[in-house]
């Protein structure tokens, strides 16, 4: 059990220095030696858990959704739709993985890199909660889920991309995404559920009942 336990904890670090390394350097100039040094770990001890860069760069791809939080579920389909977007801004900032990931997801270098598996996922999340606020009568009648959730995981793709490339990190991603969702959802939700609804920034933290990253 504590050699299983080591083995997890070190494909652990392996995974975070990788993601540190990509999200500062991009695929194609990212070393094997500078993520080992981050990690503190043997060439051997890496060739073990991952193949090849690339199949770490798949891995922390793959991590994604899986490291970010899930929201509490609302009454309010739409406000729980909402948070998903939110807590993913919210730990942008202060996830490594997460913030990897989303670099990597968006880096055009790697040819062979597979990225299309977070937007499916993201877009299928999204959906499923945006039925859910369709069949609750949340929505108005000509609002598409279909058609909506891809419209709002392109365009955290895009602000991911803008303020990156303004700002030099995404700290201001909250912000946006909290105006995506104020100039967004008048036009596809009920003016009742809308009055009701979070849309500041720091929802994210707030629909995790947090008030600070040390709670």
């Amino acid at each position: 059990m504590a050699k299983q336990d080591r083995a997890i904890r070190t494909r652990r670090a392996i995974l975070e220095a990788a993601a540190a390394v990509f999200d500062e350097r991009g695929y194609e100039a990212a070393k094997l030696s500078d993520i080992l040094a981050l990690a503190q770990v043997t060439k051997g001890a890496l060739y073990f858990h991952f193949d090849s860069k690339e199949d770490l760069a798949h891995a922390v791809i793959d991590a994604q959704v899986s490291v970010v939080p899930t929201p509490p579920p609302q009454t309010c389909k739409v406000q729980e739709f909402v948070d998903v977007g939110m807590v993913f801004a919210h730990r942008l900032t202060v996830d490594r993985v997460l913030s990897g990931s989303v670099r990597l997801t968006l880096d055009q270098g790697g040819h062979d890199l597979n990225r299309s598996g977070p937007y499916r996922e993201w877009t299928d999340i999204n959906v499923s909660l945006l039925r859910e606020a369709k069949g609750q009568g949340e929505l108005l009648p000509h609002a598409d889920p279909e058609q909506v959730a891809p419209l709002v995981v392109g365009a955290y793709a895009g602000l991911n991309l803008m303020t990156h490339a303004l700002e030099g990190d995404r700290s201001s991603m909250e912000r946006w995404a909290s105006a995506l969702y104020q100039h967004l959802l008048p036009s596809i939700v009920v003016p009742a559920v809308l009055t009701m609804l979070d849309l500041e920034p720091g929802r994210g933290a707030r629909a995790l009942g947090l008030t600070d990253e040390a709670s």
